[in-house]
């Protein structure tokens, strides 16, 4: 591949968005500059695409948009019969000009559109699918990435994103497709007057709503409370649908954080959107100091993830992490629809393999069935889609990630924020009439069924060097397969890969999972590191789980797992 000589093409042709005309003119003669951006094609994966705003092939622009959805529209059209698609977009720099741009190209290749009218969170995308029975769907987000980031991700007919199968095909169309002159289009407007591009009402935002609203447990004990609620939505798509659903459930003290309130996709104060980390709280924090609110909520741009911060007993803001929500929203649900003789016979709930282990502890005392999937909730979603086939959909309980994603209900077949906000504040309202605070029911859970540090550690290695190094990191601990983690024995070693479980007393056994790039340590008295390459970040993550008898002995241990993984990945 001649990189000046596809730099040249696209100074030449990549005239319809002057942004990025621009951008090619202002790297001339910087190699580094322009090796970064032609060195590859953004990869289509299950998860779409993600990247860099810019011009270029390894870029996210109208070009790139524009392949991946010609390559999509060729797809559906040779699987699908009059094939029709869902369009949703959040707050993101370019994120509705890049719907509308897919809009055109679906449209001109005979695909029926349904586009939401404005920005609206993920899960409402994974909705209205199912609502009109589309085809696929697409959401133009980047979650909770950095302001120059967006992307672009395609879901199946089911609500959850694309398998591997499906998007491996998808990409198969795309590969074909000239960037320049392999794309139909036509004019957006044209395309609404005639029917092939509908904008989705307000109805169909309402019948969302209505679905979440059916998850509560115990509405009736939310105005008793009288909870008081900071919010922000992170200047994404969180604002409206969030504080709807709190209204309906009777919670009307909510304060929102009037700088991150509006759309804003160069989140200008919080430079990483995303509900994980305290910075997103600080200004939060400091309204708090004149209303004293029960709970802090932070709904990421696409407001499918959300982040909690609670005052303990001093007064002292807690924020809590995603394995502790997750566990505490699961063990809610199963003894308070136990105690309501609600609760299934065969009830399940699931999360992915890389969230904590006490959530399944939690759920063997409630005779709940557990699963333990791959990342990606998509494979939730598949689970749940499996269970309504079977007609065994009110099993379900709910499920979460470790990455602050939650579904409770089957309305969605991807994580929720608007029911995980609901729910939370639910759960926060039902235990602060016990005179309790989210920090002591968590607490209470430890102290019953022992203490779980879980951390996640992320390690960037940016560029074309870096994902060659973070190849080499996996390739070397597959070779020479670590026999001690922290001072901690490596009983087994799981390769998600080749889907073999290695015991150390030479024992094999199958992993009954699609195939993943991932590998998970087993260590002595349940402790264990997961290693595992982000599928839309140049990161590795290694996902830390040490067990004690109290906080001080499993942090400890945690300390001593994290500084073995950061030698491994140098």
């Amino acid at each position: 591949m001649d990189i000046n000589a596809l730099y040249n093409e696209w100074l030449e042709k990549a005239v319809g968005d002057p942004d990025l005309k621009e951008e090619l003119e202002s790297i001339k003669g910087k190699d580094d500059e322009i090796l970064d951006r032609f060195y590859r094609s953004l990869e289509f994966g299950t998860a779409g695409l993600r990247g860099v705003i810019g011009a270029g092939t390894n870029r996210m622009n109208i070009y790139t948009v524009g392949r991946a959805t010609q390559g999509l529209s060729d797809f559906l059209n040779k699987n699908y019969e009059n094939p029709s698609i869902a369009i949703g977009y959040d707050s993101r720099i370019k994120s509705d000009y890049f719907s509308k741009e897919a809009a055109s190209i679906l449209a001109a290749n005979g695909i029926k559109v349904y586009i939401y009218e404005e920005l609206e969170p993920t899960p409402c995308l994974s909705y209205a699918i199912r609502y009109f029975g589309t085809s696929s769907g697409i959401i133009l987000t980047a979650s909770h990435n950095p302001a120059k980031y967006n992307g672009y991700k395609c879901y199946n007919p089911k609500g959850y994103q694309m398998t591997d199968e499906e998007a491996a095909e998808t990409y198969d169309f795309i590969q074909k497709v000239d960037y320049f002159t392999g794309i139909k289009k036509t004019d957006f407007d044209e395309a609404v007057k005639s029917g092939m591009i509908e904008y989705i009402g307000d109805e169909v935002i309402n019948s969302f709503l209505d679905e979440v609203q059916k998850q509560c447990v115990n509405p009736e004990l939310v105005k008793k409370a009288d909870l008081k609620v900071i919010y922000t939505p992170l200047n994404g798509t969180g604002n409206k649908p969030v504080r709807a659903i709190l209204d309906r459930i009777g919670i009307d003290k909510v304060y929102v954080v009037p700088e991150q309130e509006k759309p804003d996709g160069n989140f200008p104060t919080c430079p990483f959107p995303n509900p994980e980390i305290k910075q997103v709280f600080e200004i939060g924090l400091e309204m708090n100091k004149n209303i004293g609110a029960d709970i802090l909520l932070a709904t990421d741009p696409d407001c499918d993830r959300v982040g909690i911060a609670v005052p303990d007993k001093s007064g002292e803001l807690v924020l809590m992490s995603g394995n502790e929500v997750g566990a505490m929203l699961l063990n809610y649900l199963l003894s308070e629809k136990k105690a309501k003789g609600i609760l299934p016979e065969s009830a399940i709930a699931v999360k992915s393999f890389v969230s904590t282990d006490l959530a399944e502890v939690i759920a063997k005392k409630y005779n709940c069935t557990f699963k333990n999937l791959l990342t990606g909730f998509k494979y939730i979603g598949e689970l749940i889609t499996n269970l309504e086939s079977e007609g065994r959909a009110d099993d379900f309980v709910m499920g979460f990630e470790e990455s602050y994603g939650y579904l409770a209900g089957t309305h969605a077949r991807d994580k929720d924020a608007v029911v995980a906000s609901m729910l939370i504040c639910e759960m926060a309202a039902f235990y602060k009439l016990k005179n309790m605070n989210l920090v002591d029911v968590m607490n209470s859970l430890y102290d019953e069924f022992g203490y779980y540090s879980n951390v996640v550690e992320s390690y960037t290695f940016e560029g074309a060097a870096g994902m060659e190094k973070m190849a080499n990191i996996m390739e070397t601990l597959r070779e020479n397969p670590l026999k001690m983690i922290g001072g901690l024995h490596v009983t087994a070693v799981s390769d998600y890969k080749t889907s073999v479980t290695v015991y150390n007393d030479g024992s094999v056994s199958a992993i009954d999972l699609p195939k993943s790039n991932v590998l998970a340590f087993e260590l002595e008295k349940g402790n264990k590191v997961i290693v595992r390459p982000s599928g839309t970040e140049p990161k590795i993550k290694a996902y830390i789980t040490a067990i004690g008898d109290s906080k001080a002995s499993a942090d400890e241990m945690a300390k001593k797992l994290i500084a073995a993984a950061d030698v491994f990945m140098k």
